[in-house]
Formats: structure tokens, C-alpha cells, sequence
């Protein structure tokens, strides 16, 4: 019996040289390597994505693996992830949203230096927002730092702070653009 089992050559039942498993980290890359082909191409990113670069310089990519290439950095704050979704998607309650969507309200900046309150004001430029300051905001850290020294930047108390008086219309408009906000953001 002995000779027996070391004799037996079991046949495979699929004729292939890999495994199940090497086959499902091969596939598994091959869809990495087309959604981050795909993030890259500009025009399907979206125009306004803020690229931002790890400490090593190198240009954050889409990953799932780990929290992902942003989310492994903003995980101990919703509120700092909220934050910074809204920056990275330009999709924040700044004075370019206000001018398009509360048109008679103000959409200056409140320093009173810019006549649109837009992101990369707010990064780079304001006054308001300059409790941290490192002229490499397109690093991660220095990103995530600016943003937890500087708390109501891109914030909901910033956007209403720039509201001076409801009409009845202007209160159902806020209302339908902050459900639509939420809504998109999730």
C-alpha cells in the first residue's frame, strides 16, 4: 500500500498550469490596472479631482485594499472624511456653488480678497484659513493637517455663514440643494 500512494499521480480535472487562487490575483489585477487606466484619463475623473501625492511624491490611485488610497488617512474622522470628499471632489459648499445656486446671494470670499470663493482660494490663498500653513498642499499629510487645523474650512458652518436672511424660497432651495448634496455625496 505504501508504494502504492507514492506512486499516484493525481490528473488535474482543468488543464492549466495555475491555480484557483493565482488566477483570481491575476484577474483581480488586471481589473486594478483598468480602473486606474480609467482614473487616470481626465476627461473620466471628472475635470475638478484635486490629485493629490503620498510622501514619496507619487500620485494617489484608486485601491480598494488596506482603506483604499485616501480613506487609510481619514478614517478616524467622519467629519474630517466629509471634509475632505467635498475638496477632493470640488464638490464643497464654496462660493462657485453659491453663485450657482443661491445666485442673489453673496459668493465672495469673506477675506474680502477674491470675488468667487473657490477651492484652490481657500488652499493656497485665504487669510481666513491659514492656521496651518505648508505650501505643499497636494501632499496627503499636508492636505489632512490643513484641513484638521483649520475646521471650518470647506464645512457646513462655513457655507451657512455666508447666508444673511431666508425668504421662504430661499429656505426651500437650501433644503432641496443640501438633499441633492447629501444624496450625490453618498
Amino acid at each position: 500500500m505504501d508504494t502504492e500512494t507514492k506512486c499516484f499521480r493525481p490528473l488535474s480535472l482543468f488543464p492549466c498550469k495555475s491555480s484557483w487562487e493565482f488566477s483570481k490575483k491575476s484577474k483581480c489585477n488586471n481589473i486594478l490596472s483598468n480602473w486606474k487606466t480609467t482614473f487616470q484619463a481626465s476627461n473620466l475623473k471628472g475635470q475638478h479631482f484635486l490629485e493629490l501625492c503620498d510622501e514619496d511624491n507619487n500620485l494617489l490611485e484608486p485601491m480598494y485594499a488596506k482603506g483604499g488610497s485616501w480613506l487609510k488617512y481619514l478614517g478616524h474622522s467622519n467629519s474630517l472624511c466629509a471634509r475632505a470628499t467635498r475638496v477632493i471632489i470640488n464638490h464643497a459648499l464654496v462660493g462657485k456653488y453659491r453663485l450657482r445656486f443661491f445666485p442673489r446671494e453673496d459668493f465672495s470670499c469673506l477675506c474680502g480678497e477674491y470675488p468667487i470663493e473657490m477651492r484652490h482660494h481657500i488652499l493656497h490663498e485665504c487669510k481666513r484659513f491659514n492656521v496651518y500653513w505648508n505650501p505643499r498642499r497636494d501632499l496627503i499629510s499636508h492636505f489632512i493637517l490643513f484641513l484638521e487645523f483649520n475646521s471650518k474650512a470647506f464645512s457646513f458652518e462655513s457655507a451657512i455663514s455666508h447666508v444673511s436672511f431666508f425668504t421662504t424660497y430661499d429656505f426651500v432651495s437650501l433644503f432641496l440643494f443640501l438633499s441633492v448634496f447629501f444624496s450625490l455625496s453618498l
